[in-house]
C-alpha cells in the first residue's frame, strides 16, 4: 500500500514539474494547455492546420505549445523562416527524424549520414541518370497503364474504380519497378505484391509516427513490416534496380549496417520515394476532372508539345500551364512539418526586428500548409483551386509573391526548403507529369457522377507530406479509340 501511495505522489509531483514551466519575458507567447503534460497533444494530432491556424489568430506567427510533454515553438512567417533553415548549429534536423525512423521503421543506422546519401541522391536523380530514371518510368507507366485498360475483355467497356486507388497504384508499381526492379512480367506481379503489403503499412504510419497504436494494430504494423522486409530483401542486389539503389545499398554496407538494417532501410527509402508521387497525382486529377476550364488548358498545352507520332511529351517544351496546376495542387495539398531540435539556448531573430529565446531541449516547428500556402494576404481566396495562381498574364511562371508589402522569397514549401528541401523533385514531378499526360492522352476518364466534388482531406495526416482523400472519387474510363498506347 505504502509503495503505491508514493508512486502516486511521485507521478503527482511529475505532473507538476513538467506542468509548472513559466514563459520568460523574450520568449514566445506560452500556451499550455489544461491537460497536465498532454496539452495540446489530441488537438494537435486531430487537425493540425485547425489546431496550429487558431493558435495563429490567439498569439500571432510565433508560439510555443505544449504536445506531450515536449515544448514546440511554431513559427508561421514565411519572412523569418531563414533564420531556422540556414541555422545547422543551434537546430538540428536529424535527431527527431531518427526518432520516426525508428518509431515507424524500427530503423536505427549504425552511422547515419544524412549528407552522404543526399549526395548519392543528387548524383543518380539529377543529369544523365535522371534521363534514365524518367525514361524507364515512362516505360514501366505505359506497360501498366495498358495492362489496365485491356484486363477486360471488352476494350470499349467503361472500367469503373476509385482515383485515388486507381493513381496510387500505378505510380507506386512504376516507380517500384524503375527504382527498386523486380519481376516485370505482364502484370508486374511482384510491384502488385509490395503495393498491396505497403497500402497496409501506410493506413498505419501515422499512428506508429506518433505511438499511438492500438495492440491488434500493433500486430498487425509488425507483420507487414515483416512481410515488406522480406519482399525487399533483394532491393539493390537486383541487376534491374536502379543504379542509386546499388549506391545507397553499398553506402549501408560500408556503414556497417547488417542484412536485417539494410532491409528496413529498404522500406524507408520505399516510402520516402513513392508515398507522395502517387496522392499528388490523384488531387491534380481530381481538380482537373472538376474544374473543365483547367482541364481544358492542360489538355491544349500537352497537345502542343508531343513528339510527331509517339506517346511522349517533347522534353525540349517547358509545360508552364501544367506547372501552374501542379505547383497549385500541391500548395492545398501538400502540408509537411519542417522541425527541428533546440541544441542550445538560442535567440530568434524574425523579420520585423522582434527577437525571441528558444530553450534548449524544445522543438521549432514550421508548418507552410498554414503560412505561406494558406495565407489570404499571399494567395487571394486559398481555399480555392485556381490553375493558373502561379502564371503571369503572358504564360510565365509567376514567383513574385508578397506579405507585408514585402516580397517572399517562400510563397509555397510543398518540398521544403534549405538543406532539406527534396532532393528527388525532378523526377517527382516527371513522373507525376508524364502519368497525366498518358492518361489525358489514352483514357476517356471522366467522374462516375457528374456532381462529384473533390473530397475533403483526412486532417491526422497534416504534418506527414501529401494528405489523403477521407473518401474515395469514383470513376471510370476506357481506352481512347485509335490510342497508340503499348
Amino acid at each position: 500500500m505504502i509503495w503505491t501511495i508514493l508512486l502516486l505522489f511521485n507521478g503527482i509531483l511529475f505532473f507538476y514539474f513538467m506542468s509548472n514551466r513559466t514563459r520568460s519575458k523574450r520568449e514566445p507567447p506560452l500556451d499550455k494547455g489544461v491537460i497536465p503534460w498532454l496539452g495540446h497533444a489530441l488537438d494537435f494530432g486531430k487537425d493540425a492546420a485547425k489546431f496550429l491556424t487558431r493558435m495563429k489568430l490567439k498569439h500571432g506567427d510565433i508560439f510555443t505549445v505544449r504536445v506531450a510533454g515536449r515544448y514546440v515553438t511554431v513559427l508561421l512567417d514565411p519572412h523569418s523562416y531563414d533564420s531556422v533553415l540556414q541555422d545547422t548549429t543551434s537546430l538540428d534536423f536529424t535527431r527527431y527524424a531518427q526518432v520516426l525512423m525508428d518509431r515507424i521503421f524500427n530503423l536505427r543506422l549504425p552511422n547515419h549520414k544524412p549528407d552522404s546519401e543526399k549526395a548519392i541522391m543528387k548524383r543518380h536523380f539529377h543529369g544523365e541518370s535522371l534521363s534514365c530514371l524518367n525514361h524507364n518510368m515512362q516505360n514501366h507507366l505505359q506497360t501498366l497503364l495498358m495492362f489496365e485498360t485491356t484486363a477486360t475483355q471488352n476494350q470499349t467497356d467503361w472500367k469503373h474504380d476509385g482515383l485515388f486507388g486507381f493513381c496510387y497504384s500505378l505510380l507506386f508499381r512504376a516507380g517500384y519497378l524503375t527504382l527498386f526492379g523486380g519481376e516485370q512480367n505482364n502484370n508486374c506481379t511482384d510491384a502488385a505484391k509490395v503495393y498491396k503489403e505497403y497500402q497496409k503499412f501506410d493506413s498505419l504510419l501515422i499512428k506508429m509516427a506518433r505511438t499511438t497504436l492500438k495492440s491488434g494494430e500493433k500486430q498487425t504494423a509488425g507483420s507487414v513490416k515483416q512481410r515488406l522486409w522480406e519482399l525487399l530483401a533483394q532491393a539493390g542486389q537486383r541487376e534491374n534496380s536502379s543504379l542509386w539503389l546499388h549506391s545507397y545499398r553499398q553506402h549501408l554496407e560500408q556503414e556497417g549496417a547488417d542484412e536485417e538494417t539494410q532491409r528496413k532501410a529498404m522500406l524507408l527509402q520505399l516510402w520516402a520515394t513513392q508515398g507522395n508521387v502517387g496522392p499528388a497525382a490523384f488531387w491534380l486529377l481530381a481538380f482537373l476532372l472538376t474544374h473543365p476550364e483547367a482541364m481544358r488548358a492542360v489538355r491544349k498545352e500537352f497537345n502542343s508539345i508531343t513528339l510527331s507520332g509517339t506517346t511522349t511529351l517533347d522534353p525540349q517544351k517547358h509545360t508552364p500551364v501544367f506547372n501552374s496546376a501542379l505547383e497549385e495542387t500541391l500548395r492545398l495539398t501538400a502540408a509537411p512539418f519542417i522541425t527541428r531540435e533546440v541544441l542550445q539556448n538560442k535567440t530568434l531573430h524574425m523579420a520585423d526586428g522582434q527577437e525571441y529565446d528558444l530553450r534548449r531541449g524544445d522543438r521549432v516547428c514550421l508548418f507552410p500548409f498554414i503560412s505561406p500556402q494558406m495565407d489570404p494576404e499571399i494567395h487571394h481566396k486559398p481555399e480555392l483551386f485556381k490553375y493558373d495562381r502561379f502564371l503571369n498574364a503572358d504564360g510565365t511562371a509567376k514567383e513574385d509573391f508578397f506579405k507585408s508589402g514585402r516580397r517572399l522569397k517562400y510563397y509555397t514549401m510543398p518540398w521544403g526548403a534549405g538543406t532539406n528541401a527534396c532532393v528527388g523533385k525532378p523526377f517527382a514531378v516527371q513522373s507525376i507529369r508524364q502519368f497525366v499526360f498518358l492518361v489525358l492522352s489514352h483514357l476517356n476518364i471522366e467522374l462516375s457522377d457528374s456532381e462529384a466534388q473533390v473530397p475533403a482531406v483526412d486532417a491526422s495526416r497534416y504534418g506527414f507530406g501529401m494528405v489523403q482523400p477521407i473518401k474515395e472519387l469514383p470513376i471510370r474510363y476506357k481506352l481512347r479509340e485509335r490510342s497508340n498506347l503499348q
